[in-house]
């Protein structure tokens, strides 16, 4: 059968190589295609988009780009047509992947939505939309299914595909070898442009009081032009597309609010969250979530409850984020605190088999 694939960002382009890889298995004559990165490219989809061009953060930052991702919503249709897929599998990505559910919906293709938008945080309007739009739908966290459910939406959960992703890359020893006559501080500052600029001044002002102790190290990703990393006076070190390698390595870390907050916590680094954006981006997200949403997190918005700090926007300081790291880098209670919340959060994500089991289902409802 035929599927086309879109993921928008660098977590979407992980998750969709994985589910390629099952789809391949569950479905020897599986054609795929859509738009991702190299991940999925490497797992047999034909990459018709790279991911590079479509990372646009923010309500100011998608205004300013508006034009670019018109002509993307006009080229990507076209090229579905084309292809005459039996499913669109749409993977997070929701400003651009609910509209093209409902382009598609109209086309009477089958649409199914994986890793779900987080509607239940903001514009639960969109809810409507999705069990208009969306023939099935396969959330990774665990809350998800009851709020879906409980708003018609044709759900299942099978769990978190990350715990996946990590335990392949756990049963493969990596080949790049970090140093280890020093404990590692991990900086994460994002994997767009406009994440980057904001976060890793702070991240590398911070680290520098470390350097005596900890080898600070930088998770890059090659997909942004090698000059935003800008490290000029500080004693750092850059590695570029292996933030599992990192991770693996690391005794603690600066993580930038995003899936890289639940893998650190699956690899057991005790982090610092850190959020900034654009000043009129965040007003607005604040006044759509409301006052429901406590945290920003993944790790601690499926724990429920803090068990990493939250650094956002003016409380994003070099002050704050020492203060906090102190907590954490060096034997502490709340070091230990902060590992044993990761134990109970680990149980929460459903365990291993997600994507084979999402692949299995797409195959079975495909073949109906």
């Amino acid at each position: 059968m035929k599927y086309f694939i879109i993921a928008g960002e660098a977590s979407g382009d992980l998750h969709g190589s994985n589910l390629a890889t099952q789809l391949a298995l569950f479905d020897s004559q599986a054609q795929l295609i859509g738009w991702g990165g190299d991940k999925m490219a490497e797992k047999g989809v034909v990459i018709k988009k790279h991911i590079r061009e479509l990372a646009f953060m923010g309500f100011v930052e998608v205004l300013l780009n508006l034009r670019t991702i018109m002509r993307n919503f006009r080229l990507c249709k076209q090229q579905i047509i084309d292809f005459n897929p039996d499913a669109l599998i749409l993977i997070d990505y929701p400003g651009f992947n609910l509209r093209m559910a409902e382009w598609a919906k109209k086309q009477n293709l089958k649409v199914i939505y994986y890793i779900s938008p987080q509607v239940w945080a903001w514009k639960k309007s969109r809810v409507k939309k999705i069990r208009r739009d969306v023939d099935i739908l396969f959330p990774i966290l665990p809350f998800e299914q009851e709020f879906f459910q409980n708003h018609g939406v044709e759900t299942e959960y099978f769990g978190h595909p990350l715990i996946d992703a990590i335990e392949e890359f756990q049963r493969t020893p990596p080949k790049t070898k970090l140093p280890t006559d020093k404990p590692i501080l991990a900086l994460l500052p994002g994997s767009r442009r406009q994440e980057l600029k904001r976060m890793l001044p702070l991240m590398l002002n911070a680290s520098a009081k470390y350097k005596e102790t900890h080898h600070i190290v930088i998770g890059a990703v090659s997909l942004l032009p090698a000059e935003l990393y800008n490290t000029q006076g500080f004693d750092v070190s850059i590695l570029a597309d292996q933030s599992y390698v990192l991770l693996s390595s690391a005794d603690a870390a600066f993580v930038k609010s995003g899936t890289s907050t639940l893998e650190a916590a699956l690899f057991k680094v005790p982090q610092v969250v850190c959020y900034k954006a654009n000043a009129l981006s965040v007003w607005i997200a604040r006044k759509l979530v409301g006052k429901n949403i406590k945290y920003i997190s993944l790790a601690n918005l499926i724990a429920g409850k803090e068990i990493c700090t939250e650094l956002i926007q003016a409380d994003l300081t070099v002050a704050n984020m020492n203060r906090e790291m102190d907590k954490i880098l060096f034997p502490s209670d709340s070091r230990k605190k902060m590992l044993s919340e990761y134990d109970l959060l680990y149980k929460q994500l459903g365990g291993v088999g997600a994507p084979a089991r999402v692949a299995q289902r797409i195959v079975e409802i495909c073949s109906i």
